[in-house]
């Protein structure tokens, strides 16, 4: 499938100045309904072009199970065309993003950043792709460092695995003001990266490696989603207020906290199991309706859950899904927090009907956001998510004592 971003993306975004720009166009390769989705661009910067042929390449081989990749060849083709790093009005694409942009400098200087953030047609063609798409892994070649960028804010295991495949070192790189995957990372989620390919044209031979990498990685996300859907529980809905005020304030939280004013919950990438620390149902629900600022910070909203486990096993759901809900420090961005009626781990863990219900939630919850057993994790496991993402440094390291990773060894085997 081509999806023509001159037709529709850049239609709806750009000026009519620069309704001239030449298209780009994005192919899809595998099933639209497959679960893991990459996005591979060949080049972001008109003069390193050797992604090209990778991604040719990827387009003519079918993908592992479970994945669709979307195949950018080249993001700047008035660059290409011209041979030049930046696009047609002088602007280093990979610096006019609109995450921490800063403007400077004259058009064609290297970096120059462009005019304003997010100025040109290509940048706004490249931020409605992957706000459609939402891609689990992202890729961009570049030259000619020999190197893979390690990336900042996300998950680092399918980078090294990538680099470790086709033989290349990683490294950390300071060039982080502008760029596509800083964008990407900070914003979606998801993971992604750079390669930095060596001069020249790339041999047949690296052209297949680096392929083979991009479908392994990849591979290895689609065998840890689970893509078959389990059947819904019962589910009773109990709603707490979460009005305008409260949405405001999450909105607020997530600006200070996460960098970006939001209170949708938009993509769920992971799981938190909690405990109440609470003998009953109303007492947690009591405490997640108040919206009391927390005693340290003085911040709103309030604590809350999406769901509440009680001890018989009812299952009650307290927030939509689509909303944040403020239950894990450096994961409310992304996170879906499920708390049970319970004092320990094992006042939880001991109490049949209560477990079983906790499952069948878990399970269903993973069907329907596609997250693997490995992002089902307890509160105490918190820092340890590819995940958390933190940016008030007082708040970086906390973390809390539920559901602890042995604990969790258990739970996630019955999953």
């Amino acid at each position: 499938m081509r999806a023509l971003l001159s037709a529709v993306a850049l239609a709806l975004l750009l000026p009519a100045a620069a309704a001239a720009a030449p298209p780009f166009a994005a192919d899809r390769v595998g099933a639209p309904d497959a679960p893991v989705r990459v996005l591979v661009v060949g080049s972001i910067h008109g003069n390193e072009t050797a992604g090209h042929a990778i991604v040719r390449r990827l387009a003519r081989t079918p993908p592992p199970a479970g994945v669709q990749l979307w195949l950018v060849e080249s993001a700047n083709p008035d660059g290409v065309a011209r041979g030049t790093r930046q696009n047609a009005r002088g602007v280093d694409l990979n610096r006019n993003f609109p995450w921490d942009w800063r403007g400077d400098g004259r058009p064609f200087d290297t970096y120059y950043p462009g005019r304003a953030r997010a100025s040109e047609p290509e940048t706004r063609a490249l931020m409605a792709l992957a706000r459609e798409i939402r891609p689990d892994l992202t890729l961009f070649y570049h030259q000619h460092m020999r190197l893979v960028v390690l990336p900042h804010g996300a998950d680092r295991a399918p980078v090294r695995a990538y680099a470790q495949r086709v033989g290349l070192p990683t490294r950390w790189l300071a060039y982080l003001h502008g760029t596509a995957t800083a964008w990407q990372n900070h914003t979606l989620g998801g993971t992604a990266f750079v390669v930095e390919l060596p001069a020249g044209a790339l041999p047949a031979s690296a052209v297949r490696r680096h392929a083979r990498a991009v479908h392994a990685i990849a591979a290895r996300r689609a065998t840890g989603t689970v893509t078959v859907a389990a059947p819904k529980p019962r589910i009773d809905q109990d709603p707490i207020p979460f009005g305008a005020d409260r949405r405001r304030q999450m909105r607020a939280y997530s600006k200070r906290h996460y960098g970006v004013a939001e209170a949708r919950l938009l993509e769920p990438k992971v799981i938190v199991e909690h405990y109440t620390a609470s003998t009953t149902y109303s007492s947690a629900y009591g405490t997640f309706a108040a919206n009391a600022p927390d005693v340290e910070f003085g911040e709103r909203p309030g604590v809350c859950a999406h769901f509440v486990v009680d001890r018989d096993g009812t299952i009650h759901q307290l927030v939509p899904l689509r909303l944040r809900c403020r239950h894990t420090v450096g994961l409310n961005h992304v996170a879906i927090g499920i708390e049970h009626v319970g004092v320990s781990d094992a006042d939880v863990m001991g109490r049949p009907a209560q477990l079983a219900a906790s499952l069948r939630l878990t399970r269903w919850l993973q069907g329907r956001y596609g997250i693997g057993t490995r992002d089902v994790i307890g509160h105490a496991e918190s820092l340890s998510s590819p995940y958390h993402r933190e940016r008030v440094a007082a708040m970086r390291d906390r973390t809390h004592g539920d559901f602890q990773r042995a604990t969790m060894r258990r739970y996630r085997g019955k999953l």
